[in-house]
């Protein structure tokens, strides 16, 4: 399956399920609701047939009852000794794959999801993990407190059945109102999935089991909107372990604060000499933006809207990571020592951190 048959079956599908009723507000959000799971299930299926993605199940040593979440791996994600690519998106609705769902109902697969990045990345040699960061918990509907059991009425006196009739014609009456009121036609309850109850959770705990696990070199990742904000927080709660693995970050429009998440001064500086930020702006694509607060480095992403801002810095990133990775070659040219042993990178960071 390629990203053309992928797309063209897609938006068929949207075509589908997008029929909205005026003044029926909540059948429509049942059907926007419903048009979403279709787009989750799609690109789930477009990261396993054609990104050739495998599934792995969280937590690692989960019970076959308790709830679970899940992240995506190419097959060499934690083998490659070269590159790992990691991709975190923002939160809300979108899942695993997906930049913003808005894109791909409005536009298309390829502005709205991580499919772009996966295939070039696979195509350049790198290995690819895709987080899950907004699946935190498993909704269930709540079981009533005193659950009446269904009886024979057959019995009833007539004037308890006329009142139950009253009653089941009242709730006819109010089917339309109930879905012009957007309230929860149900109560529910979220159970929370172990460790994995919040982004910055998710994302600590993919690093611990799966990223830093990792034979990878170069470990580079791409964070959009809140995934920046879990990613400081990842550097904040793994600091040496995460400078000695992480060459390069891109961020986009990434809503991270170091101030507000308390970065030391050593983090502050490591973003400035390893991130760049790819905001939302008029200006053209790369423009430098005066930074809001001392970080990073902030390009335009060359486009005003936020859900926009990975796809339109693309090539960009790529083109980022690149520099890093010929800056890492003639780093470790010029270490060369006399007798031709080459200082390895696991040294020169030993080396860095003791300064």
């Amino acid at each position: 399956m390629n990203m053309v048959s992928c797309d063209t079956h897609l938006q068929q599908e949207i075509r589908l399920s997008s029929t909205c009723k005026e003044d029926l507000h909540r059948w429509n959000q049942k059907r926007y609701e419903a048009l979403g799971e279709i787009i989750t299930q799609y690109v789930y299926e477009c990261l396993e047939k054609d990104c050739k993605l495998r599934k792995e199940m969280l937590p690692v040593d989960a019970t076959e009852d308790e709830p679970k979440s899940f992240i995506y791996l190419s097959e060499d994600a934690l083998t490659n000794a070269d590159k790992l690519l990691v991709l975190i998106q923002g939160s809300g609705v979108v899942r695993a794959g997906q930049w913003a769902r808005r894109l791909i109902i409005n536009e298309d697969l390829n502005s709205g999801t991580q499919i772009p990045f996966i295939n070039r990345a696979m195509k350049e040699g790198y290995g690819v993990i895709v987080l899950n960061p907004n699946e935190n918990f498993l909704e269930v509907e709540k079981v009533p407190e005193a659950e009446q059991s269904a009886s024979d009425t057959s019995d009833e006196p007539a004037e308890k059945r006329e009142r139950k009739e009253e009653r089941e014609g009242k709730k006819k009456k109010d089917f339309y109102e109930k879905y012009r009121n957007p309230q929860k036609e149900r109560e529910t309850e979220r159970i929370p999935i172990r460790e994995n109850s919040s982004p910055e959770e998710h994302t600590l705990y993919v690093w611990d089991h799966f990223i830093s696990k990792s034979l990878a070199e170069n470990i580079f990742v791409v964070a959009h909107s809140y995934g920046g904000l879990s990613f400081v927080e990842l550097l904040i709660q793994r600091e040496d372990e995460v400078k000695s693995h992480v060459s390069a970050v891109a961020m986009t429009d990434s809503v991270h604060n170091v101030w507000h998440q308390e970065a030391n001064r050593s983090i502050q500086e490591w973003l400035k000499e390893r991130c760049c930020n790819w905001v939302s702006s008029s200006e053209p694509l790369d423009t430098p933006v005066d930074p809001m607060l001392p970080d990073c480095l902030r390009l335009s992403a060359g486009t005003e809207r936020h859900e926009l801002t990975s796809w339109k810095s693309f090539h960009s990133i790529f083109k980022f990571f690149n520099k890093h990775l010929e800056q890492q070659m003639e780093e470790d040219v010029d270490e060369v020592e006399p007798s031709t042993t080459v200082t390895t990178r696991g040294s020169n960071r030993a080396k860095h951190e003791d300064l």
